[in-house]
């Protein structure tokens, strides 16, 4: 992929996503997410994943394999002490915290954290888990997800 082009794409949609995040509401209502693929990651505590705030096909953009690409932006909400299930994706994901504090166990990396405010960048096809820090208070976080066109957002991983 073209890293110009990459990297513009990447910054117009953190940018769309960070707008839709000032316009979105910062609580949920506890409702499970909408159907999606049956791959999604489950988890305990029930972290859950608001519908996409925005999906579409990157026209011109393609993998250096020559696959197309398309791209999800959603909130994922994580009740105090909830972890995702182990679980990977079929792309390249940037996330932006936008309340709490969340720990990022990838596999074979040490455990990092990221705050309100703080962003991150996840390799495409890093197994890893998402927990949230506090036992007591919820975190949220926006992502947005690169991935092969037609491919679920994420895999669960044994």
């Amino acid at each position: 992929m073209n890293t110009t082009l990459t990297k513009c794409t990447m910054a117009m949609l953190l940018t769309a996503a960070l707008t839709a995040c000032a316009q979105a509401p910062a609580d949920t209502d506890g409702a499970a997410p909408a159907a999606e693929d049956p791959a999604a990651p489950v988890a305990s505590g029930d972290p859950t994943r608001d519908p996409p705030l925005l999906e579409e096909k990157l026209e011109g953009i393609a993998t250096a394999e020559g696959t197309n690409v398309d791209s999800v932006m959603y909130i994922a909400n994580f009740p105090p002490g909830s972890v995702s299930a182990h679980h990977s994706h079929p792309g390249w994901e940037y996330n932006y915290i936008l309340q709490g504090e969340v720990i990022f166990e990838v596999t074979g990396q040490e455990p990092f954290s990221r705050k309100a405010g703080e962003g991150m960048y996840n390799q495409r096809g890093n197994s890893h888990t998402v927990r949230n820090a506090s036992q007591t208070e919820p975190a949220q976080l926006v992502s947005v997800l690169i991935k092969d066109e037609g491919a679920p957002v994420a895999v669960n991983v044994p």
